[in-house]
């Protein structure tokens, strides 16, 4: 899942080199933690969030797959 995250992030953002992803286990839950550039905060979430719904859901349908919850969180 990190990995994943990493690449789309990646992809979206003009300084791909700052894109940091943290992996935190909550119980079943694990929980991503996305943290860009703030020039690129603005890419990554998108008008009224759009971008960040996309992204999470995703995340959410791979790891349906694997059959665990993963919940994505976009920090400063």
């Amino acid at each position: 899942m990190k990995e994943l995250l990493e690449v789309i992030a990646k992809s979206l953002v003009d300084h791909p080199d700052e894109v940091e992803v943290t992996e935190k286990e909550s119980g079943k839950t694990l929980v991503l933690e996305l943290k860009v550039a703030p020039s690129d905060m603005g890419k990554v979430i998108g008008k009224q969030g759009r971008i960040a719904k996309a992204i999470r859901s995703v995340i959410k349908a791979a790891a349906t797959k694997e059959d665990i919850k993963v919940v994505v969180d976009i920090i400063q």
